[in-house]
């Protein structure tokens, strides 16, 4: 039986050990963390432990770190709440969660790397209303990673606010609220090799009140109601500590696209300092949809673009805004998970050449 090889870790990473044990450690607290009885403050101390960890992991202070469902719902809820009043300015290849939430922002221009113009953002800036800025820090489909630092400081010169989308980066790059100096920053923990169903919005001192998206029972201090998932906050917390760890992947990304490149296929923000996991191939003439279905078929698990879209598959808005014309239709993203291997580099290299060439004969003209 042929092993499947899953090279799809940007859409959600395997699950880490430490998370699964960490996570069945919590399912046995059988008390709410918003009890005052000892059952309700152990689960209160699983809680912030948990916190206290993420925040130590991610450079900012555990009272200014709000529990959500998800990086999604962080990213709208520093929009929403930060963003009141302010003129909205979204870089141009955002994850659909940030544009959807900052619906008619400005858009922050891209070179033909994917990397955010900042020239074009002191224009933006100047002379114009206070702003929240949104800029990822890795971006979900190509891997290019963001001069968040220098956008940092160029919006504290002009009295804008910028957040960071950090559910790509976090685990994989240096990420720190504190370090890169945003007022915001979304983690989530499937992403990070947590389970789903927890994510975290670290907030700056300066401004840690927020109004809530969810209102409720006054937890995360009145910041976000609800009960709050403790085995999957417990895992996400035991993800994050063991993504330090990570082992270098940048030498098997590479060996991926040493085979992809052989059979014609063209690197997307290939020349832009990039996450070590991640790369983007156009194959060109060839649909995206077909080359994930091929590889799908022969045990190759990877996406066309971002997995959040209920299935579809269209053409890139992140390929697009790059300059890359209809093959923003004709690339797949291969992410290699935390724990890939070799074998998973052997997987792509008998699998990818057979299946480019099996779809472009499909394509070639039918002899007369």
């Amino acid at each position: 039986m042929r092993t499947a090889m899953y090279l799809d870790a940007n859409a959600t990473e395997p699950l880490r050990p430490e998370a699964r044990a960490a996570v069945l450690a919590a399912m046995e607290a059988t008390g709410n963390p918003s009890s005052v009885h000892a059952a309700g403050r152990r689960a209160r101390r699983i809680l912030e432990d948990s916190r206290e960890a993420l925040a130590a992991r991610f450079g900012g202070r555990p009272g200014d770190l709000v529990f959500t469902s998800g990086g999604t719902e962080a990213d709208a809820l520093a929009i929403r709440g930060l963003g009141a009043g302010r003129r909205l300015i979204v870089g141009a290849t955002e994850h659909d969660a940030v544009r959807a939430a900052a619906d008619g922002a400005d858009v922050l221009p891209v070179d033909a790397r994917g990397v955010a113009d900042l020239t074009a953002l002191a224009a933006l800036l100047d002379g114009g209303p206070p702003a929240l800025v949104c800029l990822m820090l890795a971006n979900n489909e190509t891997g290019t990673i963001q001069p968040v630092a220098e956008a940092a400081a160029l919006c504290r010169r002009h009295g804008a606010l910028l957040h960071v989308d950090a559910v790509q980066a976090a685990g994989r790059v240096a990420t720190s609220l504190a370090a890169l100096g945003p007022h915001s920053l979304a983690v989530s923990s499937h992403k990070l090799g947590g389970p789903m169903g927890a994510g975290a919005l670290l907030l700056a001192p300066e401004v840690s009140t927020v109004a809530p998206l969810i209102a409720g029972g006054g937890q995360e201090r009145g910041r976000r109601g609800g009960t709050p998932p403790l085995p999957a906050i417990a895992g996400f917390a035991a993800a994050a500590v063991a993504a330090g760890e990570v082992a270098d992947l940048a030498p098997l990304r590479d060996a991926i696209e040493a085979v992809a490149t052989a059979c014609g296929a063209i690197m997307c923000g290939g020349d832009a300092p990039r996450l070590a996991n991640t790369t983007c191939l156009a194959l060109p003439g060839v649909r995206a949809d077909a080359q994930v279905i091929a590889l799908d078929l022969d045990g190759i698990a990877v996406s066309a673009g971002a997995a959040c879209s209920s299935g579809k598959v269209t053409a890139s808005h992140v390929l697009a805004a790059m300059g890359l014309g209809a093959l923003a239709g004709q690339a797949i993203r291969v992410s290699l998970p935390w724990n890939a291997t070799t074998a998973h580099v052997a997987a792509f290299a008998r699998t990818y050449p057979r299946m480019a060439e099996r779809l472009r004969q499909a394509l070639a003209p039918r002899a007369a």
